[in-house]
Formats: structure tokens, C-alpha cells, sequence
């Protein structure tokens, strides 16, 4: 099992198989996931504000990014375990889908099936990058909430604009629920994002 890059999700037909170039492969972002984790790693003054416009950057390999993931996400082997079963799960679907349409003729039909087998590897590498990027999301969230961080300031640049984007999502659906807000801020003539937790308080 490996994680490496593998391309945007992609989208079949009996035509051939095209990239859906709005879903990018979660590898893209999985450096920039795995830094801001790091820098959360070594935060313990007690500051409730986390500045990372001065993190060092750094380029990942595959096995450096596996075994980063591996010190901050608790169940990554299960999230590989599973990887097989969600792409079963998928490709099950599709499939389907082209069975149960009546607009097909049958070598149409053929074509289609076909071009989905084909591509299963292509869907068990994208389905194990989401699933591992997903890990490291809520693995911010985690240490977010266990430093009881209240806003991060980034620089832009790196994906981290990205990351900070989906990791909103994470956040409103966290226990407790975060209100997170996503907006840029000017700063000694340099333009920053700025993450604001807005932690939902309790009735």
C-alpha cells in the first residue's frame, strides 16, 4: 500500500474515460495538510492564536508522507483496510447504473462496463489519497481542539488557503460544532488567510 499522485477524479462513459479536473486528487494537498499538523504538533505556549506565514516548507515523498500520517492519524490502517471495499463499493455502482440504463445498446453497454474495469486501479489510488487526506483533516481538527485554538493566520501559497477551506467542513460537523470562517487579512504589505474557529458554545 502506498499513497502517490495519480490524477483528478475520473469521469466514464462508453465514449472513454475523461478528468474531472474540479475533483483534483487529494495527493496535492496532502503536504500542505501534513505541514500544518507538524506546526501544530510544536504548539504548547498556550496561545490560543497559531501564526504559520514563517513555516519552513517541504517537499514530501510518498513513503515520508505515509509515515507523517501515520504519527498524527490514529486509524490510517484502517483507512487503508478499507480501501478495497469502498473501491468494490464504487465500481459496484457504476456498474450498475450502466446494466440498469435503458438508452444503452449493447455494445455501448460493453464499452462502458469495459472502460470502468479498466480503470479500477485509477479508483483504488484516488479512493486511498481522499481517504488518507480526509484522515489528516480531522486530525487538525483534533489538535485544534485539544490546544483550543481560536484562529490561525497562513500564508497563502502551498495549498494551505485549501486545506484551511475543507478543513471548515470538518470543523462544522466536529463535537463540539465549530462555526469556522475563512477570510484574508492585510499584514506588513503581505496578504495572509486567517482561520477564525468560532467555537458554537453550548445552550
Amino acid at each position: 500500500m502506498e499513497l502517490k499522485y495519480v490524477g483528478a477524479r475520473p469521469t466514464v462513459s462508453q465514449r472513454g474515460v475523461n478528468f474531472d479536473q474540479t475533483k483534483p486528487d487529494k495527493y496535492t494537498f496532502l503536504g500542505a495538510a501534513v505541514e500544518l499538523l507538524d506546526a501544530l504538533s510544536f504548539k504548547d505556549n498556550g496561545d490560543k492564536s497559531l501564526h504559520l506565514y514563517h513555516v519552513d516548507p517541504k517537499e514530501y515523498n510518498s513513503r515520508e508522507l505515509l509515515e507523517a500520517l501515520k504519527k498524527h492519524c490514529d486509524n490510517i490502517d484502517e483507512i487503508f483496510e478499507t480501501r478495497e471495499e469502498k473501491t468494490t463499493a464504487l465500481i459496484d455502482t457504476y456498474r450498475t447504473k450502466v446494466k440498469e440504463s435503458d438508452t444503452l445498446t449493447r455494445d455501448e453497454r460493453t464499452a462502458w462496463l469495459g472502460n470502468i474495469d479498466i480503470m479500477r486501479d485509477y479508483y483504488l489510488q484516488y479512493i486511498t489519497n481522499e481517504s488518507a487526506y480526509a484522515c489528516a483533516l480531522n486530525a487538525l481538527a483534533d489538535k485544534i481542539h485539544g490546544s483550543h485554538i481560536e484562529e490561525v493566520t497562513f500564508s497563502l501559497g502551498r495549498n494551505y488557503g485549501l486545506v484551511m477551506g475543507d478543513l471548515i467542513d470538518i470543523l462544522r460537523d466536529y463535537k463540539p460544532p465549530y462555526d469556522a470562517t475563512l477570510h484574508f487579512i492585510e499584514q506588513d504589505g503581505a496578504t495572509l488567510g486567517k482561520l477564525d474557529m468560532n467555537r458554537i458554545k453550548p445552550l
